[in-house]
């Protein structure tokens, strides 16, 4: 005679004598796991159906927890995207310095407005002055790291130089 079992389900009950070609059919359904408690005919304790030898074959392996994705992290040369502004400005501080034109790609409304002004209303007799700030920020700002322009110049709002 066939060896019956008895089993805890999942909602709790106690389910059987069930015979072993019935357990397996289960296991196949995904109503008993490794994990199921169960107790062979004659036996006093319950055991999880994963420790029983006659089972082993019939068990697969819990499926594993869907992988986590890596988070992606920039490598340390990659251009801070805050600083995207640094070169542009850089540029235009070198070549259109006594405009202020450097001053209003970096958002600073009130400095762009002073140096457009004080170029304007001297005629342009202020040019060369507003021209040599202009160009000493413009290479200031080309020479500062990504992670210090935008330290400086974007989180500090430093204006002049």
């Amino acid at each position: 005679m066939e060896n019956m079992y008895k089993i805890i389900g999942k909602d709790g009950q106690q389910y059987g004598p069930v015979s072993a070609e019935q357990l397996r059919g289960w296991i196949t359904e995904n109503r008993a796991n490794a994990q199921t408690l169960v107790q062979p005919d004659g036996a006093q304790d319950w055991k999880p159906l994963g420790s029983l030898p006659e089972f082993a074959a019939d068990l697969k392996p819990p499926p594993l927890a869907a992988p986590v994705p890596p988070t992606i992290t920039p490598p340390p040369c990659a251009p801070v995207p805050r600083a995207s502004n640094k070169i542009p400005a850089g540029i235009c501080g070198i070549l259109l310095g006594s405009l202020g034109v450097h001053k209003f790609i970096l958002g600073y409304t009130g400095a762009g407005l002073v140096m457009l002004l004080v170029t304007l209303l001297t005629c342009g007799l202020a040019s060369p002055v507003m021209h040599v700030i202009g160009l000493i920020e413009g290479i200031i700002y080309l020479c500062k790291s990504d992670e210090e322009f935008v330290r400086v110049y974007v989180d500090g709002r430093k204006e002049w130089f």
